[in-house]
């Protein structure tokens, strides 16, 4: 694999097959899936989040470190996650997301926020300096002076205070077709939204050399609430 990284994705389920058949990839089964025809540019206007697989970002794609492997990886990640609780929000529903449409976290993501920051600092160590192509590709001059600095601490700007949970669903939009794939999306996904929404496992994804990011291993989170 070129890269890693660390999602929640749904289960087995209606949610995550309608989630994969709208993005056209289905990365728990690594194959391509029929778009559905809701009168809009599916396959153009998911180029971006195909990519990926359907997901909220926890830990975003890194390569391996020098002296680390995919072995060390998954058992620090299968031990972070014993030490982890279930976080359980009232639902999910459809938001505007810096000029995308994504699904967000209804309630208060706090707990959300403080999982995804032991995640990111806990398994700091496998991730490899980003190299100078990779700092440019994220616009560093578009980020606030905390953005950038998280991005040279962690290899990703939107980490720790900064990280807002959500699930793709689109590319950027232009403010008409945002407004049309607005309602249908809502009407699309609202029979199959989790309510509540329960984060219970850890994902870890790779990507291929050639091809989207496929799931290579779910972790259950198995701490008590309590702990």
């Amino acid at each position: 694999m070129k890269r890693y990284a660390i999602y929640y994705a749904p289960p087995e389920g209606a949610f995550a097959t309608r989630a994969a058949g709208w993005l056209g990839w289905d990365a728990a089964r690594g194959q391509a899936v029929a778009q559905p025809d809701l009168g809009l540019p599916a396959a153009d206007m998911t180029t971006d989040p195909r990519r990926y697989g359907f997901h909220g970002t926890i830990k975003a794609p890194f390569r391996l470190a020098p002296g680390q492997d995919v072995a060390g990886l998954r058992t620090a990640l299968a031990r972070l996650a014993a030490e982890l609780a279930p976080v359980s929000l009232p639902g999910l529903q459809l938001s505007r997301h810096d000029g995308f449409l994504a699904l967000t976290p209804e309630g208060d993501a706090t707990a959300l926020r403080d999982l995804a920051a032991r995640v990111v600092t806990g398994l700091d160590a496998f991730r490899a300096p980003l190299s100078d192509a990779e700092i440019a590709r994220r616009r560093p001059e578009r980020l606030t002076p905390r953005q950038r600095a998280l991005l040279d601490l962690y290899g990703y700007p939107f980490v720790l205070e900064e990280f807002r949970f959500h699930l793709t669903l689109t590319n950027r939009l232009d403010p008409d077709l945002a407004d049309r794939a607005e309602a249908r999306l809502r009407a699309h996904f609202a029979p199959v939204l989790p309510r509540p929404f329960l984060f219970d496992a850890l994902c870890l994804f790779g990507e291929p050399p050639e091809g989207p990011f496929r799931l290579l291993e779910r972790f259950a989170l198995r701490a008590s609430a309590s702990t």
